[in-house]
């Protein structure tokens, strides 16, 4: 082979496996970014891995919301009328949270299968419901009022 040839060979092998890393760290960067939505039931039966980021969504059960004297921990469950999940935040929520109604927490279960929520997000109006919250509701044969629309993000 020519000096020459083999100048361009590793110039191409250079290129091709900086591509190669370009890729995998992209990759792995967004694999660390993915939260995965989980109903109330899902989580009840296991299937959310522990220690790991997700979302959770469903109806906050009335009469569960138990806030912390001493601090802004909320202690609240969250269900979709087929299984219900605890959830601790320790935060100011939304000024549209209340019970009854539909919620997305983001967060991790922990070992005794409470949702540790970072980031708990309420519908913004009356017809609101987020898409995953409806479907999860609809499986459950309990969705709410047909007057309710369900928009995408």
């Amino acid at each position: 082979m020519t000096p020459k040839r083999k100048q361009r060979l590793y110039i191409v092998l250079s290129i091709l496996v900086g591509v190669g890393i370009a890729v995998g760290l992209t990759l792995f960067a967004l694999s660390q970014n993915i939260n995965l939505f989980y109903s109330p039931t899902q989580i009840a039966k296991g299937e959310a891995p522990q220690d790991t980021r997700i979302r959770a969504g469903g109806m906050v059960v009335e009469g569960s919301v138990v806030r912390d004297t001493e601090s802004l921990l909320v202690r609240f469950d969250l269900t979709d009328y087929a299984e219900t999940v605890s959830v601790e935040y320790t935060g100011i929520l939304p000024d549209l949270f209340r019970e009854g109604q539909g919620i997305v927490a983001q967060g991790s279960i922990d070992g005794n299968g409470v949702l540790q929520a970072v980031e708990v997000l309420a519908k913004h109006d009356e017809n609101y419901m987020p898409p995953e919250v409806a479907e999860a509701l609809q499986a459950a044969g309990k969705m709410p009022a047909p007057e309710a629309e369900v928009f995408n993000k």
